[in-house]
């Protein structure tokens, strides 16, 4: 999951990563990443801030 740090609606995504790691024990395959200073618009097409790399291991890791 990924979101901007500054979103309104950011608590949704922390709510729900919580929701899915607590007492589960498949946790590897899931990661919360909050980009810091970013609305949510920012994540559409602002280049500079989406975290490209991260999100190209996340799937390499984790899609086999």
């Amino acid at each position: 999951m990924i979101h901007g740090e500054k979103a309104h609606s950011c608590y949704f995504s922390k709510d729900a990563y919580k929701n899915m790691t607590t007492n589960s024990n498949y946790t590897d395959n899931k990661e919360l990443m909050i980009i810091p200073n970013a609305v949510h618009t920012d994540l559409y097409d602002n280049k500079d801030i989406i975290p490209f790399d991260k999100i190209e291991k996340f799937f390499k890791d984790n899609l086999k």
